[in-house]
């Protein structure tokens, strides 16, 4: 229940939801006065959604600072949670990737260079399946094709949501034994980073947060950057609202 009144209230808070109701409003009651600014009012918005200078601006508020290599202690395990795979696409000889291999590739730098000595991978099947692999374990069979040994890849492969993340992880690790005590990495997209440290430190796993994939870049002040609409900064706005109605509604449900 409360993950379809999560998907719900999302879509009526979704840029592009608003723009189409104030411009098919405006457009069914165009010979009345509040149709017309209704019409104009849906336009307007539909430039601010789609403007790439003022998403930027939007995302970079939003995300945090990435942390250079060099300024991380060495840490036993990084925590990198999953949702950067393509599970539509099964194969079982490769991984395919959608935006956010950063999570990964990242970690494995990170073990490279001896700055954690085991990568902890949590993450399943999503909600509806159709996959019969977790994204963990196709995370898992990329590190091993890099040459990673097994015994430093752990894997947590239940869990379908932020929440259950931190929940299952700390679960696994009390029954491997390990201890959770210590402070682990905490590797995930920059967007989405607030709402995945405040599940960890829910459940009482000490975090050093490790952003990666950003949406955001460096501010360019260019004639494209500043008129020209952009569909994908349409779609930055639609992930930045889910991220804070799911923030909003973690907070609800005491996730957070």
């Amino acid at each position: 229940m409360f993950f379809y009144l999560s998907q719900f209230l999302s879509f009526l808070a979704l840029p592009m939801t608003i723009v189409m109701v104030f411009i098919v409003a405006g457009a069914i009651f165009i010979r009345r006065k509040w149709g017309k600014k209704s019409l104009w009012i849906g336009i307007t918005l539909l430039l601010f959604f789609t403007n790439p200078f003022l998403s930027n601006l939007a995302l970079l508020a939003w995300e945090p600072e990435f942390k250079s290599f060099d300024e991380i202690e060495n840490h036993e395990i990084g925590i990198v949670l999953t949702g950067v795979t393509n599970l539509g696409k099964t194969a079982y000889d490769r991984t395919f990737f959608n935006k956010g291999a950063d999570r990964i590739t990242h970690a494995l730098q990170l073990y490279r260079m001896g700055k954690i000595k085991k990568i902890l991978i949590t993450g399943g099947q999503g909600l509806n399946p159709v996959n019969p692999q977790s994204e963990a374990e196709v995370l898992k069979r990329f590190l091993l094709m890099t040459g990673m040994p097994e015994s430093d890849i752990l894997i947590e492969d239940q869990s379908k949501n932020t929440a259950q993340n931190a929940q299952f992880t700390k679960a696994f690790l009390e029954q491997k034994g390990i201890s959770t005590d210590q402070e682990f990495i905490l590797i995930t997209s920059a967007f989405h980073m607030y709402r995945a440290k405040g599940c960890f430190d829910k459940v009482g796993l000490k975090t050093l947060t490790f952003p990666t994939d950003y949406y955001s870049h460096d501010l360019k002040y260019d004639l494209p950057s500043l008129l020209f609409p952009d569909p994908f900064s349409l779609e930055y706005w639609t992930k930045l609202v889910k991220e804070w109605i799911g923030i909003a509604m973690y907070k609800v449900a005491g996730y957070l």
